[in-house]
């Protein structure tokens, strides 16, 4: 039978190599003080350099450690998806292993959760921006936020932080979703709100990176906004669609008074096709809507 843990941390690893060990020491340091019974997933997506050397040298003094190599490059998304079904913790941890984040913190998050049942999942909240191409990075991650804030209906500090932990049984369901790259920190974190999973946020400092940056500005800016819209139309598409079908109504309606005043009895054919596009739109977002509230899984 599966041994329970307490905690399982997924760690992905990609061109780490410089690093790696001293991160993985870190983690280890802090959850070993902590007292928590845990496994540390530390996941090598196809490095190139020398980073799964590094692992499985760690790994034979470092008991917690599981290394585990993966034939292929799958992205972040893949490598979260992949540890967190393989997990035995009740509680997932997610972090990076660039020594950007606090990970001597990840206790708190765990103690968090534990001491609270009303909470699902704990995010650190980065109190800077310390990435790669800053000014083009901050005014895109804020629009971004602020669609997915409209999406949920609530204020969220921070949507794509790499530092977060949240019960597994919770998550399951939703670890289908996540997309391969970086935004399936955005897509986790929507799905719990958008099915009324509590999360919560603590402030962490947030470093310089090391080693080089994966974040690529226009590819996974545009996949982050794809990621967000597609959550919208997953679990809440009457919120995205029936604004626009109503307000092609109202256009058509107000524009067929205005065309029966200047030539009676007659309307003009832009105003039959937007007052009829905004009927399909309202049908397509009722239609999407009831399949919505139909899966089991919401």
């Amino acid at each position: 039978m599966t041994q329970q843990l307490d905690v399982t941390i997924v760690l992905p690893c990609y061109n780490e190599a410089d690093h790696v060990r001293a991160e993985l020491d870190r983690i280890c340091a802090a959850m070993d003080k902590a007292g928590y019974s845990y496994e540390l997933l530390a996941i090598d997506d196809a490095s190139t350099d020398t980073t799964l050397t590094e692992l499985r040298a760690a790994q034979e003094f470092l008991p917690q450690v599981q290394v585990i190599p993966l034939a292929r490059n799958g992205g972040a998304g893949t490598v979260r998806r992949l540890g967190s079904r393989r997990a035995r913790g009740e509680i997932v941890v997610w972090t990076d292993a660039d020594m950007s984040y606090p990970n001597e913190r990840i206790p708190e998050l765990v103690e968090r959760l534990q001491e609270d049942p009303t909470v699902d999942q704990v995010v650190g909240a980065r109190t800077s921006e310390q990435g790669s191409h800053r000014l083009l990075r901050i005014p895109a991650k804020w629009v971004i936020r602020k669609i997915a804030e409209w999406l949920v209906g609530q204020r969220i500090p921070d949507l794509n932080s790499g530092l977060r932990a949240f019960r597994r049984g919770v998550a399951a369901p939703y670890l289908r979703l996540l997309p391969p790259g970086f935004s399936c920190v955005t897509t986790i974190t929507l799905a719990f709100m958008s099915n009324q999973h509590a999360v919560a946020y603590v402030p962490i400092d947030y470093a310089q990176r090391a080693g080089r940056s994966k974040f690529r500005f226009v590819t996974d800016a545009y996949r982050y906004l794809l990621q967000v819209l597609r959550m919208v139309m997953y679990f809440n598409p009457l919120k995205a669609m029936m604004p626009l079908a109503l307000t092609l109504l109202a256009i058509g309606a107000a524009k067929s008074v205005f065309d029966l005043v200047v030539h009676p009895l007659r309307l003009a054919n832009n105003t039959v096709m937007v007052f009829l596009t905004g009927l399909i739109i309202a049908a397509l977002a009722m239609l999407a809507d009831l399949i919505v509230r139909s899966r089991p899984d919401l």
